[in-house]
């Protein structure tokens, strides 16, 4: 009696499904290149505060009190770079404590930017913009530490889905001077280089961040969706 053998199939290895908070290292790429220009044009401010050749236009407002400039492009290029890596899916499930610990300097830096920039609108005379873009300054940088306080809060309660969408408002306020080197040059030259002209224009930078921070956080299947219910059991605050 001839016996016959079943062949043995493997199963076809099984591709890790995708990560439902976006790609894993496209979206903190293009976030890192977005702010590129302003990190780059703040290292060459502090590279001529610190005795360089001078490569940017004179600031004489600068050079009279240099101390919130370096604060704020120092915390500023942290928060703009480390916070692009919390954007990460992949990163935050496999090194839970890494996300932990540079959350906690996400946070110290996030409120230094948000500090130092309302120093430098306070205490600057005769910026470029006006009254106008001085009151959206101010409003802004209220706007992100008040953004930062609330994701803070949210986690310590394990709120995962409204610290995520906090932490996002704050992040996107914060990286706006990537899109402001778009919309800063294409509202000067449409219109000139008028106070108002100006405070529209860089203005319109926050408010496209803004406007896509909230299309990511609101959007059923989009960057952060999630069961909006209940928070994760396995939360662990920071």
């Amino acid at each position: 009696m001839t016996q016959h053998t079943v062949p043995v199939t493997r199963p076809a290895a099984q591709r890790p499904p995708a990560d439902r908070d976006g790609s894993s290292w496209r979206l903190p790429v293009a976030l890192v290149a977005l702010v590129l220009i302003p990190v780059v044009a703040g290292s060459l401010r502090l590279l001529e505060l610190a005795g360089g050749p001078q490569l940017l236009p004179a600031n004489p407002r600068i050079d009279s009190s240099p101390a919130p400039v370096v604060v704020h492009v120092l915390a500023a290029a942290l928060y703009a770079f480390l916070g692009a890596f919390q954007f990460s899916a992949r990163l935050r499930r496999r090194h839970p404590g890494w996300h932990r610990r540079s959350g906690r300097i996400l946070i110290v830096a996030g409120l230094i930017v948000a500090a130092s920039g309302t120093w430098m609108t306070l205490f600057y005379p005769d910026a470029p913009g006006g009254d106008l873009l001085w009151g959206i300054r101010l409003l802004v940088g209220s706007a992100m530490a008040a953004s930062i306080v609330l994701g803070f809060t949210a986690i310590r309660r394990r709120h995962v889905v409204a610290h995520r969408a906090w932490m996002i408002r704050a992040y996107a306020l914060a990286v706006s001077a990537g899109t402001q080197a778009f919309t800063q040059p294409v509202g000067e030259a449409l219109f000139g280089t008028s106070d108002l002209s100006t405070a529209l224009s860089v203005g319109a930078g926050w408010i496209i961040n803004a406007a896509v921070a909230e299309w990511a956080i609101r959007r059923p299947s989009g960057l952060w969706a999630r069961r909006r219910r209940t928070p994760a059991p396995s939360a662990r605050p920071l």
